[in-house]
C-alpha cells in the first residue's frame, strides 16, 4: 500500500515517524512522507535513502504555534497538491489540522499532544479565553471529528482528548515503539542521574531535579531556547550538575548507556520516548507520580510523591543506597521495553490499522 505521513522535525514525533516510515518500508509498503516546522537538519535527514519513499521538506509552521494561522493555510494548500500529484491509498496525519479537509481517501489521525491537554496539566487551570485558544480549538476539533480513526500513544492521552475536545471518530491506542537493537548498556554504569527533555518546556519539569542537591552527579541533555522566541530557560545549578545542552541521538546513546538511572520528570507526558530509550539502555527508572507513567511502566519504576523535588531526592537516594534493587529496577523496565513497546510491534498494529480502513473503504 502507499502511505502518505505527515510529520515534524522539531520534537520526538520526528523520532516516532522514522521508526513507522522504516518499518513501513521493511514491509514492502511505498511512502510519502512531508514534515512541517523546521526544514530538517542534516543528521535528522540521513535516513531518508530508500527508493520507495517521496519526501517534502517544508517549514510551515505547526498548529500549536503562536500566530500559526496564516502559515497552517498555506501548509494545507500545499499537502492539498502533494495528495493530488502523488495519489496515495490512506492518509496519516501527525497533525489534527490536515485532517479537517476531505481528500476521499482514509485517514488515520495520531494524537501525539495537545495544546489543551498541556495546560491544564502544566497550569492546573483551564485555558485563558483568546482568539488563538478558540481557533486552536476549532482546528483540533474539526481535525480529530473528520479522521477516519484516531490514535493515541496512551489511553491517558485519549481520555485526555475526550475530556477537551468533542468527536465521535472511532479511536484506538497504539503505544510508541523504538528498536531494541539501537541500543546498548555499559557494562560499568556510572552511578549518575540522566535526565532528558526541553528545558524551557515546563511541562518536562526538569527544574524539579535541579531544586536539590544530590549524592551522585546529574545530567541534562536537552534544549534551553525555546523554538520560537529563542529564550533561554533560567536554570540554576551546582557544580554536582552538567548541562549537556542539545544531543544528537549518537550522543543520547552513549549517555544512556553510561548512566544507572534515568529521571522521568515530565508533568504532562502523552507517552515519553526518553524514558523508554533509557529502559532499552537499562537504566533504572525513577518517574513522577502521573497516571500515564504508571500505564506504561507499571511496576518497572520508582515513583516520587507528584510534583515534588523532596520526593524526587528521596527517590535518588533509595535508589543509590540499594544497587540491588537499582539493577532490578532497570531489568524490569528492559524487560517491559522489549515486551510492549518495540518497534517491530508498533508497524505492525499500525499495518493493520491501515488494513482495516482501506478494507472499510472498499467495501462502502
Amino acid at each position: 500500500m502507499h502511505v502518505l505521513v505527515t510529520a515534524d522535525t522539531v520534537g520526538g514525533v520526528w523520532t516516532y515517524t522514522r521508526e513507522l516510515v522504516c518499518g513501513l518500508l521493511d514491509r514492502g509498503h511505498r511512502i510519502t512522507l512531508v514534515s512541517f516546522g523546521r526544514m530538517p537538519t542534516p543528521a535528522q535527514s540521513s535516513w531518508i535513502d530508500h527508493q520507495a519513499l517521496t519526501y517534502f521538506a517544508t517549514a510551515y509552521p505547526l498548529e500549536w504555534m503562536q500566530n500559526s494561522e496564516a502559515g497552517i493555510g498555506a501548509s494545507m494548500h500545499f499537502l492539498e497538491g502533494v495528495i493530488r500529484d502523488c495519489r496515495p491509498d490512506l492518509l496519516h496525519f501527525n497533525q489534527y489540522c490536515y485532517s479537517a479537509s476531505d481528500y476521499g481517501l482514509p485517514t488515520v489521525v495520531v494524537a501525539h499532544s495537545d495544546v489543551l491537554s498541556w495546560w491544564t496539566s502544566v497550569h492546573e487551570s483551564q485555558p485563558p479565553q483568546s482568539g488563538w485558544f478558540t481557533w486552536y480549538s476549532d482546528v483540533v476539533s474539526k481535525g480529530l471529528g473528520t479522521a477516519g480513526m484516531v490514535v493515541a500513544p496512551s489511553q491517558w492521552m485519549l481520555d485526555a482528548l475526550r475530556q477537551h475536545y468533542t468527536f465521535g471518530s472511532s479511536c484506538r491506542v497504539i503505544y510508541n515503539g523504538r528498536n531494541e537493537s539501537t541500543f546498548v548498556s555499559s557494562p560499568s554504569k556510572t552511578d549518575c542521574v540522566l535526565s532528558v527533555g526541553r528545558l524551557w518546556d515546563e511541562a518536562k519539569q526538569i527544574k524539579l531535579l535541579l531544586a536539590r542537591k544530590h549524592g551522585v552527579p546529574v545530567q541534562v541533555a536537552g534544549r534551553a531556547e525555546h523554538p520560537e522566541n529563542l529564550s533561554s530557560a533560567d536554570l540554576q545549578t551546582d557544580a554536582n550538575v552538567k548541562l549537556c545542552g542539545e544531543q544528537n541521538e549518537t550522543q543520547l546513546r552513549a549517555l544512556y548507556s553510561d548512566s544507572a538511572t534515568y529521571a522521568a520528570t515530565s508533568r504532562y507526558e502523552p507517552f515519553g520516548l526518553a524514558p523508554l530509550e533509557a529502559a532499552l539502555s537499562r537504566c533504572a527508572l525513577i518517574a513522577n507520580d502521573i497516571p500515564v507513567f504508571h500505564e506504561l511502566w507499571g511496576d518497572a519504576a520508582l515513583y516520587f510523591k507528584r510534583n515534588d523535588p523532596d520526593g524526587l531526592a528521596d527517590a535518588i537516594r533509595t535508589a543509590f543506597e540499594d544497587p540491588r534493587r537499582r539493577q532490578a529496577l532497570a531489568d524490569q523496565a528492559y524487560e517491559r521495553a522489549r515486551e510492549r513497546f518495540s518497534s517491530q510491534h508498533m508497524v505492525m498494529q499500525y499495518e493493520q490499522l491501515y488494513s482495516e480502513l482501506l478494507g472499510k473503504g472498499a467495501s462502502a
